[in-house]
């Protein structure tokens, strides 16, 4: 087998119009799996930032539970404390001590009316918190039955072309080997910089295949001689003509 560097100019056209057509009977395989791929990958993000922000809320509505469960024990050993100071101010004996306890007793009471209203806070908050969660919830569960039925219809596709893929990337490599690396960096090159991956095309009523603009008649019959290759002057692709039987 020739090297790649050996061939005729003719040879390396053929070449890389072999490795467009089998580029472009992959790109359609895509085009039927669709945007899948991409809607599957955006629904199992959105599902674990989802269930990052159901924890996050799990996580507060306990820690406000917990404050509650705090406040109220904060309440009781004031109430106690209360009881106890009342209890002392009995047996006073003197107007010192009284004052002195009903200082106690006050602050005591500012203590509960604080925890009742820290209470009053952290219920509302969790009200809230327990709604936004209800609905994070069933948002999560609609994500999660959308993405089974995409998956399973990515799968079915993705089964249904398997094979007829496999063997295209296989012919792929070989069809590389068949070409310079020159020549292949600058196929890949302008395949990338256009969203249909079209890198040869050929002349179209005069045209360009890929963008269209006019071709000259002298351009077009150097294209016809294949004695070099020729890119259109508007968008860089690789130009072949079919009328002249090069395919």
């Amino acid at each position: 087998m020739a090297k790649a560097s050996d061939l005729s100019v003719e040879e390396k056209l053929h070449a890389l119009y072999d490795l467009q057509q089998i580029h472009s009977n992959i790109d359609e395989i895509k085009v039927l799996r669709g945007e899948l791929p991409i809607e599957v990958s955006d629904l199992e993000d959105e599902i674990t930032g989802l269930n990052k922000r159901l924890n996050k809320l799990r996580t507060e509505i306990e820690s406000l539970n917990n404050q509650i469960s705090n406040n109220n024990a904060m309440i009781e050993e004031s109430k106690e404390l209360i009881k106890k100071y009342d209890d002392q101010s009995k047996n006073v004996r003197n107007n010192r001590e009284f004052e002195a306890l009903s200082k106690e007793m006050e602050l005591q009471n500012l203590e509960i009316q604080l925890s009742e209203k820290k209470t009053r806070d952290a219920k509302k908050k969790i009200v809230e918190e327990e709604a936004y969660l209800k609905t994070s919830e069933e948002k999560l569960d609609n994500k999660e039955k959308d993405l089974v039925i995409k998956k399973a219809e990515l799968e079915r596709i993705s089964a249904e072309t398997k094979i007829e893929e496999e063997k295209l990337l296989s012919k792929i490599e070989t069809q590389n080997k068949k070409i310079e690396d020159r020549l292949l960096n600058a196929f890949n090159r302008i395949r990338e910089t256009y969203k249909n991956g079209l890198a040869v095309v050929t002349i179209e009523r005069n045209s360009c295949g890929g963008c269209f603009a006019k071709i000259p008649p002298q351009r077009q019959l150097e294209i016809r001689q294949r004695k070099r290759i020729i890119q259109c002057e508007h968008c860089g692709r690789v130009l072949v003509d079919l009328e002249s039987e090069l395919i």
